[in-house]
């Protein structure tokens, strides 16, 4: 592990500290950059190790961040991630739930039981596993509350074909991140959720190559940058707490989103 002692939050970014969960690559990889750039303390929470230290060796200011091993459908890693956590630095401000995976693409009536199971386990049930305990820390911490910014994909919006698990994983994550925003209130716990379309990142390369569409055809869609999807969830993260991001969209411009089906 490497980091500082605990401390309070200072002004802006400074000090503030937050878990990115699905840090290794993709979208949580450019979140953890654009975060430790602006000076937030990041914990790196993935299943493999060699890929969140990839993530740090890219870093700016690597000295301000922990990493963390952790498979987010285990109730006990994700227990002993903010452990570690506010042992460390005493506070959690922020939470990226982004830990996600696609599964394999099957026909309703051919998809395993077993696949639905895992997708579903690390989408969701990994999801409301760190935010049940970041929304606990952020309870009983002082000063009181913080954000939690789920990643819900335009999967939470519109189907692609062939993949129910992912789908419904998604459209599940917009209900969790209501009722967050909704049990939050209290006790200044804001949650928000971006929906991304066609980030250029490892998991969606196929997707620029040639993509299943729902007329039967395979065409190639639009990508944009990875790099517009972490500022904005930059941008979400670093508003102060009376003010929140309930939704937001971002994609490529040209992706065929709006009138997909």
């Amino acid at each position: 592990m490497m980091g500082g002692m605990a401390t309070e939050p200072a002004g802006g970014a400074q000090g503030r500290v937050a878990v990115v969960t699905g840090a290794g690559s993709g979208i949580g990889r450019a979140v953890t950059h654009a975060l430790l750039r602006t000076g937030w303390r990041v914990a790196l929470a993935g299943r493999r190790e060699a890929t969140l230290r990839e993530t740090l060796a890219e870093a700016p200011e690597p000295h301000i961040a922990l990493v963390n091993p952790t498979d987010v459908t285990r109730e006990a890693d994700v227990e002993a991630l903010f452990a570690g956590v506010l042992a460390e630095w005493g506070r959690v401000d922020l939470l990226f739930n982004n830990a996600g995976m696609f599964g394999p693409s099957a026909r309703l009536d051919e998809l395993d039981p077993a696949d639905w199971r895992q997708v579903v386990d690390t989408n969701l049930t990994g999801s409301f596993l760190c935010a049940r305990a970041a929304f606990a820390a952020m309870r009983d911490q002082r000063p009181q509350g913080g954000r939690i910014i789920n990643n819900g994909s335009v999967s939470a919006q519109a189907p692609r074909p062939l993949a129910a698990a992912y789908t419904a994983s998604k459209h599940a994550i917009t209900g969790l991140t209501k009722q967050i925003s909704l049990e939050g209130r209290p006790f200044g716990i804001a949650c928000g959720q971006i929906d991304v379309g066609n980030a250029a990142t490892e998991l969606t390369a196929a997707i620029g190559r040639g993509a299943l569409q729902p007329d039967g055809t395979l065409r190639p869609e639009p990508m944009m940058d990875v790099r517009h999807a972490a500022e904005t969830v930059l941008h979400m993260a670093q508003l102060p707490l009376d003010a929140n991001v309930q939704s937001i969209t971002i994609m490529a411009t040209t992706m065929p989103l709006v009138g997909r089906g």
